[in-house]
């Protein structure tokens, strides 16, 4: 975690918190998500899924002498820092002890700059993978179960290059996220040899994409890939496409994975492909059994990384014996990493008795968490193609 610059001034939240090196009867969490807005679609198993993990723990009793662990929700809107910012002001004022968001990578770096920082609050976002977050200056306080996108532009100019794609028109939606991605996607593309035609932004919430599709049209490739959002101007990006003619075939990164786009599209999307942040094994099978019982699609992109979030937390914090910030933060690298017993989901009472006990724990979870770097997932990526009205998952990067 980058070292810290200035101290930071935790007085507003501790005087909200429960009391530093003590316990607590309640443990308060937010969940900053997009409830509404590009991907709100994606928000409710997010919220869901982290909400699993704090069950579990408060089910367990063995947190912190048995407390109870409570969620509370609040919209990031994904795409409106105002919005954003003054959600995360009204969480502070409801005295959350951790803030498992935000979502989208905007918000997320105003909510760290404006809201956690002056307040000395810990942030573990399950979704927000701009490149630029890795290098914001955050006073160790930012964390995020998914990789960067920087990554991710690897994998995906990797896909490509298997599939044999040799040149790319690319659109990005015109924000942090959008931008980021796109710089990766391009350099990695290009690097493998590829040829990228254009690169050109669009804007979210636009009814007539007709303009920015000519223009890609126009310039060529043999896959346009779309950096953008599933419930927003992506979406619309890929129907005047289909539209005009232009192309048959999509390149989807991880914004634009979701049960929604395919529904919305319908057959025309068959035979597109792309990645999310995913992986496989014992720990999320456990996750996506959890999440059935409670009623949920536990498969659903970043619920897995909303369950790790969450348990980080509480794990951090057990292991701090305290749920203060000051006194956990730097307790989340610790048991999120080897050397220790691994933890998947559903082992988190055990988890809480080992650390109590003294020893060490490997936090594994739902997404194969190890920290890295700046406190980010090094991360594996889910391969997706839409076969008959659905995403499939082929593979993992």
């Amino acid at each position: 975690m980058k070292k810290m610059l200035m101290a930071t001034t935790a007085a507003a939240l501790v005087a909200t918190s429960a009391m530093a090196g003590g316990h607590a009867k309640e443990v308060k969490l937010g969940i900053l998500f997009g409830f509404t807005g590009p991907i709100e679609s994606l928000a409710g198993p997010m919220a869901m899924g982290a909400e699993i993990a704090m069950k579990e723990a408060t089910d367990s009793g063995m947190l912190l002498d048995s407390a109870t662990v409570t969620g509370i929700r609040a919209d990031s809107s994904c795409i409106d820092n105002g919005i954003a910012v003054a959600a995360g002001e009204r969480l502070i004022s409801e005295g959350i002890n951790g803030l498992i968001g935000a979502d989208c990578s905007g918000v997320t770096g105003a909510v760290l700059q404006s809201v956690a920082i002056p307040n000395g609050l810990v942030m573990i976002s399950p979704s927000a993978t701009s490149p630029g977050l890795s290098t914001m200056e955050d006073n160790g306080l930012f964390f995020r179960t998914s990789p960067s996108d920087a990554r991710e532009g690897e994998v995906m100019a990797e896909i490509l290059q298997e599939r044999g794609v040799k040149s790319i028109a690319l659109t990005y939606t015109n924000n942090d996220y959008g931008k980021g991605l796109a710089d990766a996607i391009e350099s990695s593309f290009k690097a493998v040899g590829g040829e990228v035609t254009i690169v050109a932004a669009h804007e979210d919430g636009k009814a007539d994409y007709s303009a920015e599709v000519g223009a890609l049209a126009s310039a060529g490739g043999d896959l346009l890939v779309v950096a953008g959002y599933l419930d927003q101007g992506g979406a619309g990006i890929i129907k005047s496409a289909l539209d005009a003619g232009a192309w048959e075939q999509f390149g989807l990164p991880g914004g634009m994975i979701g049960d929604n786009l395919p529904k919305n599209i319908g057959p025309d999307l068959d035979g597109s492909y792309g990645q999310i942040a995913g992986s496989q094994g014992d720990g999320i099978d456990k996750f996506v059994a959890m999440a059935k019982e409670a009623g949920f699609d536990g498969t659903g992109p970043y619920a897995p990384e909303s369950y790790d979030a969450a348990a980080l937390f509480m794990m951090a914090m057990q292991a701090a014996d305290s749920t203060d910030p000051a006194d956990y933060k730097d307790k989340i690298l610790e048991v999120a990493n080897a050397p220790g017993e691994k933890i998947y989901p559903g082992d988190l009472a055990k988890a809480f008795e080992l650390i109590k006990a003294g020893k060490d724990v490997d936090y594994v979870g739902a997404s194969a968490v190890e920290l890295i770097g700046p406190g980010e997932n090094a991360g594996t990526y889910r391969m997706i193609e839409v076969k008959n009205g659905k995403n499939e998952t082929i593979g993992f990067k």
